[in-house]
């Protein structure tokens, strides 16, 4: 009998990369959906779908330090496999990060190592790329900068805004994430000695993204 993997994840919002992650039909086990706001939609969402979900609430607790023994106590008690970060809005201490060292994953909207921390679309647009993208990483103490799992791009169109751009950033989150939690639920995931992420029988990419497109 094929033991599913259990999978705790955080959110602070709406939670849409969830959503995704919820709908993927992957071979894991969900077995709570964790938020630090009480109003985050995703919650709805979540219990909706029969999936538990559980509030522990930063404003109730006066330190980063409290909170995050809390929320640790929290998911211990659910045993899980990996902790999913899906828009959990918290900067998450050194101790909570090393506690789940390995097993705590994140989606973030940019092509790391480019425009860690909040507001990418802004920064890449200020920044003047024409490629932009997001990442699927390990949560390492380094704010946004775990070893890479899988990585999507896409093109920055002339009279973008943050919002057109985002929107095209998210389309590729909801595709990626999936699929790296997928990897790691069929244990295809493992990182080298040089720290960097090797996934067994994964295809090799094809084509060149090109923005502006050549003539030839």
């Amino acid at each position: 009998m094929t033991i599913l993997k259990r999978i705790a994840i955080l959110i602070s919002g709406r939670g849409s990369n969830m959503e995704a992650l919820l709908g993927a039909g992957l071979p894991a086990e969900f077995c709570a959906v964790i938020s630090n706001n009480p109003a985050a939609r995703g919650l709805a969402t979540a219990a909706a779908r029969g999936i538990p979900t559980v509030v522990v609430d930063h404003k109730a607790h006066a330190s980063r330090e409290a909170f995050d023994t809390a929320l640790a106590t929290a998911v211990d008690a659910l045993q899980p496999d990996y902790v999913v970060l899906a828009g959990f809005m918290r900067i998450l201490t050194t101790a909570f990060v090393g506690r789940y060292a390995g097993r705590m994953i994140n989606i973030h909207p940019s092509l790391l190592p480019s425009f860690p921390g909040l507001h990418t679309h802004h920064q890449a647009l200020e920044a003047g790329v024409r490629i932009h993208g997001c990442t699927v990483h390990f949560v390492t103490p380094q704010l946004d900068h775990g070893p890479v799992i899988i990585q999507a791009a896409v093109p920055v169109l002339p009279g973008d805004s943050e919002n057109t751009l985002a929107a095209r950033v998210l389309a590729e989150e909801h595709r990626i994430y999936p699929q790296a939690l997928r990897w790691l639920c069929e244990d295809r995931v493992t990182i080298d000695t040089a720290g960097r992420v090797v996934i067994r029988g994964a295809g090799q990419a094809s084509g060149v993204l090109r923005s502006p497109a050549t003539d030839v």
